[in-house]
């Protein structure tokens, strides 16, 4: 058994692992319909339990999909259906029930605190869907596809973030590490990634640097990132934030800094933070980079279950 919270905990070696099972079996379901099963059903009888508390449409259909393409089921909860919290039923308590029905546990939360007491009291494996700080399954899926659309290893590419610091920059930042890769990263000053997080990347990669010129940052790319100014939930004056990205749009004349070949991707949903120009572009591969959710998270759920060969 294995979690799947933080990709900055998982070696090398297991994540490496994780994208060479999904490359093989996205590629042996060429023929397959959507809800045929993998012909090896390697989960067959399992039950994934998925709870969301926050709002979701790729991490709920991808998981769904995955699950049962490896021939398991799945039951999706929202916390305010619970007794959790509010209802007067422990964390400890509702982690002991999941573990007596469930094999494995999908969280989508707005706290990682409970990501961490969770994997405490429960006893089967649970996967981060997205937090506060990490969106791990996001990022490995974008290795995926970006050395799936660029045919060489990300090590080998220059990766460019443009746009907040989040979570799925901070996952990104930990990516970069992990797999050796060059990442620029193009943000307003007072935006730029948490120190605690800088100060343990760059212990372990020198190859990560921040600009407060998006133009500087898009020089040379291979790949260009882009994410929502506006998160959900961001407790922050809107009109403000938005005009403090107002030059770290991703427009035509920003992806004229990177390669020629240079691609787009963004993790959806979009905001105002990239040109529609760019965003449905022959640049643009971001309807494939979704589509790779559901081949990595399976091999993600198989690393978890202690079945990835």
């Amino acid at each position: 058994m294995n979690h799947f919270i933080h990709l900055k905990d998982i070696s090398t070696k297991d994540l490496r692992k994780i994208l060479n099972d999904a490359k093989k079996r996205k590629k042996k379901r060429l023929k397959l319909s959507t809800l045929t099963p993998d012909r090896d059903i390697p989960l067959k009888g399992k039950l994934l339990i998925q709870m969301f508390e926050k709002s979701s449409l790729r991490t709920r259909l991808s998981f769904y999909l995955a699950i049962k393409q490896l021939g398991g089921g799945t039951v999706t909860l929202r916390s305010n259906e619970l007794h959790l919290g509010e209802g007067g039923e422990s964390l400890e308590d509702t982690a002991k029930i999941l573990s007596t029905y469930g094999d494995g546990f999908m969280l989508r939360t707005d706290s990682d605190e409970k990501v961490n007491n969770f994997k405490k009291f429960l006893s089967i494996p649970i996967i981060n869907g997205l937090s506060p700080l990490s969106h791990p399954t996001q990022v490995l899926s974008d290795v995926f596809t970006v050395e799936e659309i660029k045919k060489k290893p990300i090590s080998k590419l220059n990766i460019t973030w443009i746009g907040d610091s989040n979570n799925v920059l901070n996952s990104l930042i930990a990516a970069s590490v992990k797999f050796s890769f060059k990442l620029n990263i193009g943000c307003p000053k007072k935006y730029e990634p948490k120190k605690f997080i800088l100060d343990w990347a760059k212990i372990n990669n020198k190859k990560i640097y921040i600009f407060n010129d998006a133009k500087k940052a898009a020089s040379d790319a291979d790949i260009i990132f882009s994410d929502k100014v506006i998160s959900l939930n961001d407790k922050v004056n809107k009109k403000n934030k938005i005009k403090d990205f107002k030059n770290f749009k991703v427009d035509k004349n920003l992806m004229s800094y990177a390669k020629k070949d240079c691609t787009f991707l963004h993790c959806l949903p979009r905001g105002t933070e990239v040109e529609d120009k760019v965003f449905r572009s022959n640049k643009s591969k971001v309807w494939l980079q979704a589509l790779n959710r559901t081949h990595v998270q399976k091999s993600i759920l198989l690393y978890c279950f202690g079945k990835l060969r």
